[in-house]
């Protein structure tokens, strides 16, 4: 089926305008696309923007409201990608519009405290019994990487465990991936990352209790912490069972080491205290990304106030940023929060992704279609597999991306944007109608349709 299906949609270069009857007109990207391959690396300031595991050229996006997208030639687009998930309200929220416009009225950064700051913060940890004290930064990365750092500080301990599928960020003792064996150090996955450095991070594969035994056995009185998406979703959708995340939470008092939860996409997405709340989990430390922020550039890390003590200028765990805080960020989270902290918000919205998941998968199974979707709150993810559960990257058939690879040409075909690659999740906002939403499924059963129909 797979040859097949290549042979259907590989009649074009991948990153030239496709000439396929019917393919959408990408006239003007491809000329942005063009310029912009002069300017930057591989003409993008984010790899997977670069559509390499997709079919065309690169869509340059000129506008966004509500739940829609329009590109540079003009297509409009239903949007399931939201920015990568933060915006849970959509595109151009006029009540996150008109706090951002009051804001800029007044300067755009200072690097000094503002009122903003103690507002957003007051927001946050108010309605958040996970956390005692928080710390903006600029970036869901750099969140991670100053929370790593504090766990080091708190210990005394140099070493960290992650999970192969999970992705923290491109901080160096992070960016690092699994070698061979049960237990093994990392392996530095981008050319620069010294291996001095990924030396430190054990990798080991998720839901395996064993492992983390092992690790911790190996590697006695040495690991300052294990670190984990809150739900993974970076790798396909990889959901944990509940007795899974107690383990960890478990070894991790037992040898004295912290518990990280990486909550960039899960936190305010699952609800407003994230996945911990969903698993009932008292994580050490928690990260936050751009939800925070309305989808501004911005990120923070809490944890207890003994913890956050640790913190410079309080203790000796040095972090800083000439942005953190910036006032715009601050006055679009404010915006953002104060929305998402509604008693109704959460199960409304919760509710209307459900029955848009249940629908597709009604529509699959009567088709007897090689694919499940998985979801967990808004989050979704279409794994083209016929295993009931994918909790571990090995689980994931790395050749079924090619079903996912026609599967996202057809769906821009008839005007859905999902993310360019089979391996991200896609999200569902407030913004998102019924009456929209009844489009996306047609065009997803079409597209799904077209894909299958190349069935050998």
């Amino acid at each position: 089926m797979l040859d097949a299906i290549k042979k259907a949609f590989t009649s074009n270069e991948e990153h030239q305008p496709s000439g396929k009857k019917g393919d959408i007109s990408r006239e003007k990207s491809a000329e942005l696309y063009a310029k912009a391959q002069q300017y930057f690396p591989g003409g993008v300031n984010s790899p997977v923007r670069a559509f390499k595991s997709v079919y065309g050229t690169p869509l340059f996006i000129e506008r966004g409201d509500g739940c829609f997208l329009w590109d540079a030639d003009g297509n409009k687009f239903i949007d399931f990608c939201c920015s990568w998930g933060p915006l849970i309200l959509g595109h151009n929220h006029p009540k996150i519009r008109e706090k951002v416009s009051k804001a800029l009225e007044k300067g755009l950064s200072f690097g000094a405290p503002t009122a903003l700051e103690n507002e957003l913060a007051e927001l946050i940890l108010k309605n958040n019994k996970c956390i005692e004290k928080i710390r903006f930064v600029s970036s869901g990365t750099e969140a991670v990487m100053s929370a790593i750092r504090l766990a080091r500080g708190y210990t005394g301990r140099d070493k960290i465990i992650k999970f192969e599928g999970c992705y923290h960020g491109h901080s160096d003792s992070l960016l690092v991936k699994a070698g061979s064996g049960l237990v093994t150090f990392g392996e530095t996955s981008s050319a620069g990352v010294p291996q001095s450095f990924a030396d430190e991070t054990i990798v080991i594969p998720l839901d395996d209790t064993k492992a983390v035994e092992t690790a911790f056995a190996q590697f006695d009185g040495q690991i300052a912490a294990i670190i984990i998406e809150g739900v993974p979703a970076n790798n396909g959708l990889l959901i944990q069972e509940p007795a899974y995340i107690q383990f960890l939470r478990d070894i991790t008092r037992k040898h004295r080491a912290l518990l990280i939860f990486d909550e960039v996409i899960t936190g305010f997405r699952l609800g407003f205290e994230g996945a911990a709340a969903y698993y009932g989990i008292q994580p050490d430390i928690i990260t936050y990304g751009k939800i925070i922020g309305g989808g501004m550039p911005v990120g923070a890390y809490g944890a207890s106030s003994e913890l956050m003590g640790h913190i410079s200028p309080d203790g000796g765990v040095y972090q800083a940023g000439t942005l953190s805080g910036n006032p715009v960020a601050m006055a679009a989270g404010i915006a953002q929060l104060s929305e998402l902290k509604s008693s109704s918000f959460y199960k409304s919205l919760h509710t209307k992704s459900n029955e848009f998941v249940e629908a597709i998968r009604r529509y699959t199974a009567a088709k007897n279609y090689k694919l499940k979707l998985f979801s967990v709150g808004s989050i979704f993810w279409f794994a083209f597999t016929d295993k009931e559960q994918i909790r571990a990257a090995s689980d994931i058939d790395h050749h079924s991306m090619e079903y996912y690879k026609a599967f996202h040409r057809e769906l821009l075909n008839r005007g859905i944007y999902f993310g360019p690659s089979g391996y991200e999740v896609g999200f569902v906002s407030a913004a998102h109608t019924k009456v929209e939403l009844e489009k996306a499924k047609r065009a997803i059963f079409e597209s799904l349709d077209e894909v299958f129909r190349h069935k050998s």
